[in-house]
C-alpha cells in the first residue's frame, strides 16, 4: 500500500470534467483545486460525474491539486 502520511484529506464536489480523467473540485473549504482520477478507481472503473461528492488527497507541498480517492453514494 502507499504511503499516507502527510496526506490531507478533503471532501469537495466535482464542478467540472476535464480530459484526461482530470476534474475540477469545488472544496468544502471554498477552495477549487484540480484533481486526477486514482489508479484504483480507474482500475475498477469507478465513474464520477458532474455534482458527485468525492474524497480528495492533497499534498501538504501543492494544495491547489490532489488525488480523488473516494466517490461517495447518492
Amino acid at each position: 500500500m502507499g504511503k499516507k502520511e502527510g496526506k490531507i484529506e478533503v471532501e469537495g464536489t466535482i464542478i467540472e470534467a476535464l480530459p484526461g480523467t482530470q476534474f475540477r473540485v469545488r472544496l468544502d473549504t471554498g477552495h477549487e483545486v484540480l484533481a486526477y482520477l486514482s489508479g484504483r478507481m480507474r482500475k475498477y472503473y469507478i465513474r464520477v460525474l458532474l455534482g458527485d461528492r468525492v474524497r480528495v488527497e492533497l499534498s501538504p507541498y501543492d494544495l491547489t491539486r490532489g488525488r480523488i480517492v473516494y466517490r461517495f453514494k447518492r
